[in-house]
């Protein structure tokens, strides 16, 4: 009997298919399809790279070439290679209004042959450098911490080093731990319901707890130790919490901002614990609030308003109101140096209180600078199923409104370079937008139940995941393809972040463990 070929594996028929599609992409660039004139301009500053447009032919013109010719146009070194990411304005006849897209693989194919844009044309470029570390992607569960007696509701890295973690529970109390040797450091009791929001100050020195029991509380993450008296004043659940940038603060006076069930927002000074100020104007429960580094607090509610406050005098700037149901949550494309102020991937903390407000200020200023202006864009999630883009500095109509998920989306998140919005939805799907113009770029499929959070690494080259269906998965942003699955978790996986030095991932949720993952 003659012996049968085994039909081929699935990874052999998409090596394949893969072959085939590359062929294919060569195959469609025609040889006679000229040479495009490229000006390259610098994203943050607007600035022009080089002397004058440069000729590149069609058929190499791709991402992978554009960025060894722009190292090249700089003089940089081969081992000193800064990877980039490249768009460029189009506008079709339908919208005359130039919109930003991603530069494609295949040129000819996307924008040339359609008629979008033309060889004849110079074509102006925008490069933006992306971080210049890089994450490796998280591959296993270093250690499983038991220790809270019910699910875990809320978890924080501190801004300076991956190797201390906050997390609240369901048990009335917070618990700080070290990353490093997997074990618990305090136990923050006081709380007398679930903890519901944590975070920790921008410097470093204190850990906001907000809880059922209509409290925020003040800790010492040294010691462990309660700071001052609860601050009470919400009369329902505080359900979000958000510190004042370190560069807006008054030296040493840092505000915090605490949204409550009850509709409205307080701003404490958390050195007498006392409130300064209370906004109200929500119809309704009050479920995130963001803390912009330009003057301005974003308070996302039920009533399904976004509201923008003065953060001076806590007069309404803006009341952005296109949803059509809860704002369940909302991102601004600063968050990550907001949230991580002077501490920075090489760890060097500077010596004096000027130098960390200035460095702070430097990496917030460069964070939210595009091309010469400093814009905050804000983004908001709704039970509506869609999501919408804003520039609240510059009105209140939305810069994009986002659809495809086909259920509530639960959590939006920027990455720290302000390029990408990821957002999850209890349809199982995270999907990922251009944060520029807010145009979708793909979908995340891979979990079998809602998810619950997302965080980028630092880098913003990776993604994570936290799902009902007790799995992180880890996605890779280049390919939009699952890079590491990491099951372990016993039940729902409600919280998930990444350290601010891309080191290690913290995950927590019903199976009542925290779970620390490394490379």
């Amino acid at each position: 009997m003659a012996t049968v070929v085994p039909p081929p594996s699935k990874r052999q028929r998409t090596e394949a298919a893969n072959r085939a599609r590359e062929q294919q992409d060569i195959e469609e660039i025609p040889s006679d399809a000229g040479s495009l004139r490229l000006q390259f301009f610098d994203e943050t500053t607007g600035l022009p790279i080089g002397d004058g447009p440069v000729l590149v032919p069609v058929a190499d013109a791709n991402p992978k070439n554009l960025e060894l010719l722009l190292n090249t146009l700089q003089g940089h070194d081969p081992s000193e290679h800064i990877p980039y990411r490249f768009t460029l304005p189009v506008s079709d006849k339908k919208n005359p209004e130039p919109v930003t897209t991603a530069f494609p693989t295949n040129i000819w194919k996307t924008l040339i042959s359609p008629g979008l844009i033309s060889t004849e044309e110079v074509q102006n470029i925008s490069a933006a450098p992306q971080a210049v570390f890089r994450v490796r992607a998280v591959s296993r569960c270093a250690s499983t911490i038991p220790g809270h007696g019910e699910a875990i509701l809320a978890t924080q890295f501190s801004p300076r080093s991956s190797s201390r973690m906050v997390s609240g529970s369901g048990d009335n109390t917070a618990r700080i731990w070290d990353c490093d040797t997997g074990t618990p450091v305090h136990t923050l009791k006081g709380h007398t319901s679930w903890v519901l929001a944590v975070s920790w100050s921008p410097d470093d020195s204190r850990i906001a707890t907000g809880s059922m029991d209509n409290t925020v509380r003040m800790w010492d993450p040294k010691t462990g130790k309660q700071l001052g008296n609860p601050m009470k004043g919400h009369t329902k659940w505080v359900t979000s919490l958000a510190w004042e940038p370190y560069h807006a603060q008054k030296p040493g006076e840092p505000r915090l901002a605490s949204a409550s069930k009850d509709g409205t927002v307080r701003i404490w000074s958390t050195n007498q614990q006392t409130i300064e100020m209370v906004l109200s104007g929500h119809k309704g429960s009050v479920s995130c609030v963001r803390w912009g580094g330009t003057g301005f607090i974003y308070t996302g509610s039920h009533d399904k308003t976004v509201k923008v406050w003065n953060a001076k005098d806590g007069t309404l700037a803006h009341s952005l109101n296109a949803h059509a149901h809860w704002v369940n949550h909302l991102a601004l494309s600063t968050d990550f140096v907001t949230r991580t102020a002077y501490h920075d991937h090489t760890g060097q903390i500077p010596d004096s209180e000027e130098a960390k407000v200035a460095k702070a200020k430097e990496r917030f200023l460069k964070a939210a600078t595009i091309q010469g202006e400093v814009i905050e864009r804000l983004v908001s999630a709704s039970d509506d199923f869609t999501m919408y883009l804003w520039e609240p500095a510059k009105g209140t109509k939305p810069v994009a409104r986002m659809l495809g998920h086909q259920k509530q989306v639960n959590h939006v998140t920027f990455s720290p370079d302000g390029l990408l919005i990821a957002s999850s939805g209890f349809d199982n799907h995270t999907k990922i937008w251009n944060a520029r113009d807010g145009k979708f770029i793909n979908t995340l499929r891979g979990h079998v139940a809602p998810v619950y959070q997302c965080a980028f690494s630092p880098d913003s080259r990776l993604l994570v995941t936290g799902s009902k269906d007790t799995t992180l998965k880890v996605w890779d942003m280049r390919t939009h393809k699952l890079s590491v699955d990491l099951p372990g978790h016993k039940d729902e996986v409600y919280a998930v972040d990444w350290s601010p030095d891309g080191q290690k991932v913290g995950s927590g949720g019903k199976d009542k463990a925290v779970r620390i993952w490394r490379h």
